[in-house]
């Protein structure tokens, strides 16, 4: 079972650490204990104040993380000489006259403060800046990098498609660029579920074909995956991609359907609702998101990595008659005929190769592989892997904010899907993932942060 303590101490590269995830792997870092470097271009793609606040409250975290951290070291000096004391004592009477090498605190697991204090640190930077992220990785070394800044959304895609290849495709180069040079031991990306397009069997998994984006932004995530797995069988460069599924929860992207539901409700002005509410999604609580990617992180994929494909059917021959070929009936025909049969069963060569190709056939088959590339490369679905209709999700907002909700009712649109659902077999198979928070739930934390936050903001205003 994974132990998520290990990433203790680990040096971590967060990219997007202003956002909406990030904001929350970085909190989560920290209190385990991990030394954090935060990168994020703070864009405007939505409200950059809500960004300058998550990155407001990270530094009020690790300082009160400091603070306790210290006032434990006050206390530890006595309580260890109190152990030593007795240590010498006990060695002393068990062992007098034979020399013992001297026991060094940081042997003993007693570190000093400059170690066991979370550092953390945040640069605002953008990764298309080929120039600084070469600096930020000559200048630090990183044990693991998480790349969570991308432009995300899949609407904006359809008005400003260049952001996307700078950010999600150039920004990626110079990552997994950064990673090779330094050695970086595991890089964990943000996929996406949109990766799956209009596929219609669900739930959607990690075998399926993935050949069809209906989006630029779709179509960047699938790069992504094989620009990552371009790298990991070349440089051997450990990289795992995390499909999210519809993440929701407090400091969430205002961009975001239930933001903006919520703040509509309140207002008592109309939402708009796509697909007349019948759309469904795997919506997936903050908290269920951070301990999966947690867990992921203290598991890079191993050299002999299985990539799984969808099992091939191979349809039955179709028997060919002679005239649908335009071989004409007549005694000539029939005798060609039945000396072309003699020859192929009485050729040994032919019966071989057949036999062999047969072979090599089912071989690939039975062991669900289509390619000899190795590579210490994974994909997982990470959502809740229970869909619910937008019409239930609206009803859990609308309950949390004690109003009913004025709505728009208006078709699908272009670049939108009619159903998420993640099968997360692999992920929870492979570090014992299991999401176990209910819509209503993560919708009652989110009104309450909702409220909380932007009363305060009023107040400052």
């Amino acid at each position: 079972m994974i132990d998520i303590k290990q990433l203790q101490n680990q040096r971590i590269l967060v990219t997007g650490s202003a956002g909406f995830i990030g904001f929350h792997l970085t909190k989560a870092l920290l209190a385990l204990g991990s030394h954090v470097i935060g990168i994020d271009n703070l864009n405007d793609y939505y409200d950059p104040a809500l960004k300058q606040a998550r990155l407001d409250e990270l530094e009020k975290f690790h300082s009160s993380l400091s603070v306790s951290t210290q006032n434990r070291q006050r206390e530890e000096p006595t309580k260890n000489r109190h152990c030593e004391e007795h240590s010498d004592a006990a060695i002393q009477n068990s062992d007098e006259g034979t020399e013992k090498e001297p026991v060094i605190p940081a042997q003993a697991g007693i570190r000093p403060a400059s170690e066991t204090l979370p550092q953390y640190q945040f640069i605002k930077m953008d990764l298309a800046d080929r120039t600084a992220i070469e600096s930020l990785f000559k200048t630090h070394e990183f044990d693991i990098v998480v790349n969570l800044a991308a432009q995300a959304g899949v609407r904006y895609s359809l008005e400003n498609p260049h952001a996307y290849v700078d950010s999600n495709l150039i920004g990626f180069v110079n990552i997994l660029e950064g990673c090779r040079h330094a050695k970086v031991g595991h890089l964990v990306y943000a996929s996406s579920s949109s990766v799956y397009g209009m596929n219609v069997k669900q739930p959607f998994s990690t075998a399926d074909r993935v050949d069809y984006p209906i989006s630029l932004y779709a179509a960047t995530k699938k790069a992504n995956e094989l620009m990552a797995h371009t790298y990991s069988h070349l440089y051997g460069l450990p990289t795992t991609g995390l499909r999210f599924f519809t993440v929701y929860g407090p400091w969430g992207r205002p961009d975001m359907a239930y933001f903006k539901f919520t703040k509509a409700i309140l207002a008592g002005k109309a939402i708009d609702v796509y697909n007349h509410g019948q759309m469904k999604r795997d919506f997936t609580y903050i908290d269920d998101i951070v301990d999966g990617i947690l867990r992921v992180m203290n598991k890079p994929p191993q050299l002999d990595t299985v990539i799984p494909v969808p099992t091939p059917v191979i349809p039955a021959p179709t028997p060919v008659i002679p005239a649908q070929a335009g071989i004409q009936a007549s005694p000539q025909n029939s005798h060609c005929e039945k000396h072309s049969d003699v020859a192929i069963q009485s050729s040994p060569k032919s019966r071989h190769c057949e036999e062999h190709s047969d072979a090599a056939i089912q071989s690939n088959l039975t062991s669900n592989k289509i390619t000899n590339a190795e590579a210490p490369y994974k994909i997982y679905n990470i959502g809740n892997n229970q869909p619910v209709t937008l019409r239930h999700f609206i009803t859990a907002i609308e309950n949390a904010c004690g109003k009913k909700a004025i709505e728009n009712s208006l078709p699908m649109q272009a670049g939108d899907v009619p159903i998420t659902y993640a099968d997360i077999d692999g992920l929870m198979a492979d570090t014992g993932f299991k999401p176990s928070t209910t819509i209503d739930e993560g919708i009652e934390r989110f009104m309450s942060w909702y409220t909380e936050h932007y009363a305060h903001t009023k107040s400052q205003a």
